[in-house]
């Protein structure tokens, strides 16, 4: 089989890019032949493990045909990146030019038996708009949908193409439900497969004895995931012994905020940077809690990474996440409730200091538990382990694909 993947935006700094990378591979190690299409930077030719170049295909940014960056599912990326509201009037129609003519190109020389694309969002729709007749199945990643809803100008193109997909994979049962709400899409068209971590790097080793407590954030230093809020509970612990290891990236005021907040808590604040796959499952075997307070989530890979390699988890319980994470003791993954949002993924001021209390609370709490115990010993954890490794959600995908391949056209 035939799979043409196709991603707007970097394949190798995204978890949507990890997912792209993690599916063309298991796909290839099964026979399947594949191909993807992305959109990256002018000059900045990403390396990815196990792709040879002629498997790929890039659309530029920051280019004569694109002189703009490259448009990011999120607001904020770990990269120089262009707002998906601002992409509007000259920009628009240049966007479905440059990837309108990527995509004419490539279908026409690699014939896919099936389009994987990413995102139920412009791209998607320019696909089913100029391929009506070529099996495509989207998986949703969650940002997706927070797009659509903040930018009006593009739903009317988005619903219109995205409706006639032939298959959408939703990670989660909660996420299906705002899928068909939002697109009008059939929920006999969408399959929950869930996402995926590679199990021969993210695993689990002994923990050492937590003198120092060791805590690890992985992800965007931004305000949409919680990190000024983690960074402000960790004053509210005082004195106790834990150290805070940051990994991930970002760009603007709020990164830098971020930034000074981890300034003031001194040496007791690490701050890695972006990390590679094998640095960061390094870190997540050191650490004993993993926090990822976010305000919205689609379905973070971190998570079942760290849960693999033996973290305690403490996040904020977003769509979803009590589905996935109910076999779990509490005292392995906590999940705080979050108060009613301003917007979707933003707290009002007045709740801001008592949100920073509940992480601290929840922060103390799993400190005791790990100065107990450093290692869980939880089968109901290890069961959510190894239900999102990427060989289980791939046989999910495959059925998929030849679900939709064989269906008369």
């Amino acid at each position: 089989m035939k799979v043409l993947h196709v991603l707007g935006q970097r394949p190798e700094k995204t978890g949507s890019g990890i997912y792209v990378h993690a599916i063309m591979r298991t796909s290839q190690a099964h026979g399947f032949s594949n191909h993807m299409l992305a959109g990256i930077p002018a000059g900045d030719l990403p390396g990815l493990a196990g792709l040879s170049a002629d498997s790929c295909t890039y659309v530029f940014f920051e280019s004569a045909e694109l002189p703009f960056p490259v448009t990011g599912m999120s607001d904020v990326m770990p990269y120089k990146s262009s707002l998906f509201r601002d992409l509007q009037d000259e920009r628009l129609t240049a966007y479905k030019r440059a990837f309108g003519r990527a995509l004419q190109e490539t279908v026409l020389q690699f014939e896919p038996d099936v389009i994987h694309s990413n995102h139920l969002f412009v791209l998607t729709a320019l696909v089913r708009k100029n391929f009506p007749d070529v099996p495509l199945v989207t998986t949703c990643h969650g940002t997706d949908l927070r797009q659509y809803h903040n930018c009006r100008h593009l739903r009317p193109f988005v619903r219109k193409y995205c409706r006639d997909i032939d298959r959408v994979i939703a990670l989660t049962h909660d996420q299906k439900d705002d899928i068909v709400q939002a697109y009008d899409i059939p929920a006999d068209r969408i399959v929950v497969t869930g996402g995926g971590y590679d199990e021969s790097i993210f695993n689990r080793v002994p923990k050492a004895p937590a003198g120092t407590v060791q805590i690890l954030y992985a992800g965007k230093f931004n305000r949409s995931k919680g990190v000024p809020w983690l960074l402000q509970s960790l004053k509210v612990l005082g004195d106790r012994d834990w150290h805070l290891h940051m990994a991930g990236g970002g760009q603007g005021p709020e990164y830098e905020t971020c930034l000074a907040l981890a300034d003031e808590l001194g040496a007791r604040v690490t701050v890695h940077g972006y990390v590679n796959h094998q640095r960061l499952s390094e870190l997540m075997k050191q650490a004993h809690i993993q926090v990822l307070p976010s305000f919205f989530e689609g379905l973070p890979l971190v998570l079942f990474e760290g849960l693999a390699s033996g973290c305690r988890l403490i996040a904020t319980n977003l769509s979803g996440f009590t589905e996935i994470f109910r076999p779990a003791r509490p005292d392995t993954v906590h999940l705080i409730d979050l108060p009613p949002l301003e917007t979707i993924d933003r707290p009002y001021k007045k709740d801001e200091a008592r949100m920073e209390n509940m992480l601290a609370a929840a922060l103390e709490t799993m400190m005791v538990k790990v100065r107990h115990s450093p290692d869980f010993n939880d089968a109901g954890a290890d069961a959510i382990a190894r239900r999102y490794t990427w060989q289980r959600v791939f046989e999910k995908v495959l059925a998929v694909y030849l679900d939709i391949a064989a269906q008369p056209l």
